[in-house]
């Protein structure tokens, strides 16, 4: 559920590419919701697209679905979407039937509860936990270690641009921007 200390005050994000192409998401006026940017999701989807056709992802932060929903509009073969919030939950789900998007899954829970558990691993990871909670490296190396990732497998990472805090060995970094306070960036787990 990416957040920051402020409330948005609702409102749409736009799906920006794919077969869902400017499809409206509902964004609650929610403490904190922080929906990815439409030109920061374009940016990262522009250097995921010799590799989103089939694959498997995971929005662990889900909040409004966005960039699990992109993906899927652009080709990813299934997308489990994992959210604290009950109410956001709900949303997505609303917004996930609306545009009749068959190939997801909503998990109403908490992410490092979610990461205790064994899964298939993912080829696309979506980390962008609340900016106030400090979770990054946690939730790195929860999926690091858990088996949560295939090998080869990619992870964007969104924090904010003065955020310090450390990933697994051997993701490397293929790519990363800025846009306003956020740094955002894209790895590549060794294979």
């Amino acid at each position: 559920m990416r957040q920051s200390n402020t409330k948005t005050g609702g409102g749409t994000v736009r799906i920006v590419a794919g077969s869902l192409r400017g499809s409206r998401l509902v964004v609650p006026d929610a403490d904190g919701l922080r929906p990815t940017p439409d030109r920061v999701r374009e940016t990262v989807f522009n250097w995921l697209a010799p590799v989103i056709a089939g694959v498997r992802c995971l929005d662990l932060y889900a909040g409004t679905g966005a960039l699990g929903i992109e993906a899927l509009s652009r080709g990813a073969r299934e997308c489990v979407f994992v959210e604290r919030d009950r109410a956001l939950c709900q949303r997505l789900e609303g917004n996930l039937a609306r545009l009749r998007v068959a190939d997801a899954r909503v998990v109403n829970a908490v992410a490092a509860d979610f990461l205790a558990a064994p899964d298939a691993p993912f080829g696309l990871a979506f980390l962008d936990p609340p900016f106030g909670a400090d979770l990054w490296a946690e939730s790195a190396r929860q999926l690091e270690q858990g088996g949560w990732l295939a090998p080869g497998a990619w992870v964007h990472v969104e924090a904010p641009a003065e955020a310090a805090f450390e990933l697994p060995p051997g993701w490397n970094l293929h790519r990363e921007g800025r846009a306003g306070a956020v740094r955002y960036a894209l790895y590549r787990r060794l294979a």
